[in-house]
């Protein structure tokens, strides 16, 4: 136990902060990380290959296991189909076991093959839906063999041009094809259906706001929730106040986490806006209860930077985020609210945001019997090199990502 951790701690309690309850939730968080940032992922444009990213998902769940293996929460890696398409679903079930981990959210993918040109669950042509309703029913199953109870959605279908489509019709096909889709799911599964204001259709998006994916997750039944991309909104959107009313709605889903500076950059969550990260895990720690089944899951393309170092930042500043939402003085907070006392509010937010919560993750850590240093027991471990010598440097091409099926 270190001398600044029992400064801190001292420091809390006298605030009213229960310390022992604070590791207790950090101890128990839970961070999915993506089988496709541990390869050459990257952005619209280049892709840069790194030495020893990972060439397959047998090597993408090995990198994950050492991920956990590191921090301790990430327990699960979500795998996209078919980039980690495999014969055996079995057999990969066991490997991601014998690993100590589990294989997580099931991605579909209708944004690759030409025939999806025009969209894919909207599309004019009732083969062409015909053709991703049945992707969809292809991962369900492989998400039932690997005993994961999430399905996860996100579409290009959009428009880019006036005129181009009708669009009420194009929300009347996506309907009627995700409700084939939610009616082949167990009742244990979950929908989480991602929204995208712009990108790659430029007029219009089929699902452009939470607004959208909610209405359309209320149509097709409870097991169809919201999920929120940290990078998906306009400038200057506050996503915080879409995850506090989404929780109130009880159809928050889940996150894919990741930062953005001017559109959907997918660069390291918490780099570019901690005090926006901080206030949505506020939000998610005052919803209580009703934030028990959020899916936090990392969505980020590293293209310039060491994909395992890049995954290990991303969870440690998703993890120093989560801290200091649980130090809050929310008895304080009340109070200043209830007084209109605007400025007194804020001073209680930002004495938690302000607060170096690093003394706390460490002590938490070596409770759990990790090293108190992530980055620094990732560069001593020799992974890296040993990864980047047994493996070379794949190939890298435009986007990075194998070509769908």
């Amino acid at each position: 136990m270190s001398k600044q951790y029992e400064i801190l701690a001292e420091h809390l309690t006298e605030r009213g902060i229960d310390v022992e309850w604070v590791k207790s939730k950090l101890k128990t968080q839970h961070i999915e990380t993506p089988s496709w940032g541990y390869g050459n992922s990257g952005t619209r444009f280049k892709t840069f290959a790194y030495p020893g990213a990972a060439r397959d998902v047998h090597e993408k769940i090995a990198d994950a296991a050492m991920v956990n293996k590191l921090t301790g929460v990430c327990p699960t890696v979500a795998l996209h189909i078919p980039w980690d398409k495999v014969k055996d679903w079995e057999e990969l079930r066991q490997e991601a076991t014998d690993l100590g981990i589990r294989l997580g959210a099931i991605n579909t993918n209708t944004f690759q093959n030409d025939i999806y040109k025009f969209g894919s669950i909207t599309h004019p042509d009732p083969k062409v839906r015909r053709k991703a309703v049945d992707h969809h029913l292809e991962c369900i199953e492989i998400a039932k063999v690997l005993g994961s109870n999430a399905l996860s959605l996100w579409y290009a279908d959009g428009t880019n041009y006036a005129g181009q489509d009708s669009l009420v019709g194009r929300r009347h096909r996506m309907i009627e094809s995700l409700a084939e889709v939610y009616a082949a799911m167990p009742a244990s599964m979950r929908m989480l259906i991602e929204y995208k204001f712009y990108e790659p259709a430029f007029y219009h998006t089929d699902l452009s706001d939470w607004g959208v994916a909610y209405s359309l997750a209320m149509q097709l039944g409870p097991q169809a929730v919201v999920l929120v991309d940290t990078g998906h909104h306009p400038q200057g959107t506050n996503i915080e106040h879409i995850v506090a009313t989404l929780l109130d709605l009880g159809r928050l889903g889940g996150f894919h986490f990741n930062a953005r500076k001017y559109g959907d950059d997918d660069l390291i969550v918490g780099t570019s806006n901690p005090f926006e990260l901080f206030l949505i895990y506020h939000e998610l720690v005052n919803a209580g209860d009703a934030a028990k089944d959020v899916a936090y899951m990392i969505d980020q393309s590293h293209n310039i930077e060491p994909k395992i170092e890049a995954m290990v930042q991303s969870v440690m500043n998703i993890q120093s985020a989560y801290a200091k939402a649980l130090i809050v003085n929310r008895k304080a907070l009340a109070e200043k609210q209830a007084e209109c006392d605007v400025l007194g509010a804020y001073r209680e937010l930002n004495a938690a945001f302000e607060t170096d919560v690093r003394p706390l993750l460490e002590q938490v850590r070596i409770e759990m019997g990790i090293d108190p240093d992530p980055i620094h027991a990732l560069h001593a471990s020799g992974y890296e090199a040993k990864i980047a010598q047994q493996r070379g440097i794949a190939d890298a091409g435009g986007s990075g990502y194998p070509t769908a099926d």
